[in-house]
């Protein structure tokens, strides 16, 4: 019986989508990208876990440095992990909204 081989991530990522309601209108926050492969593009806020950092800590740090969001309530959405997504490799995105 053969064993599988496990899958080699490059990394875990989470991303955050912040819903608000403004002037009656349903509104997402986006941020510019800052890096390649997206640079200049409007993304949701996301990062890489650093350290030892849980994916929710990562989400709220996230937050806080690229938006300025803070105090926020979380709650984990999605896992997207499907090959061919990224162009970087292969990534584990976790969702969160807020």
């Amino acid at each position: 019986m053969a064993i599988a081989k496990p899958i080699e991530f490059m990394g875990i990522t989470t991303d955050v989508v912040v819903f608000s309601i403004e002037e009656a209108e349903l509104k997402v926050l986006l941020i510019n990208r800052a890096n390649k492969p997206f640079k200049g593009r409007w993304a949701l806020p996301g990062s890489f876990l650093v350290n030892n950092e849980g994916s929710q800590e990562a989400a709220l740090r996230t937050l806080k440095e690229k938006s300025g969001v803070t105090n926020v309530y979380l709650e984990q959405l999605y896992t997207f992990d499907s090959s061919g997504r990224d162009p970087r490799g292969k990534i584990c995105t976790i969702a969160y909204f807020a």
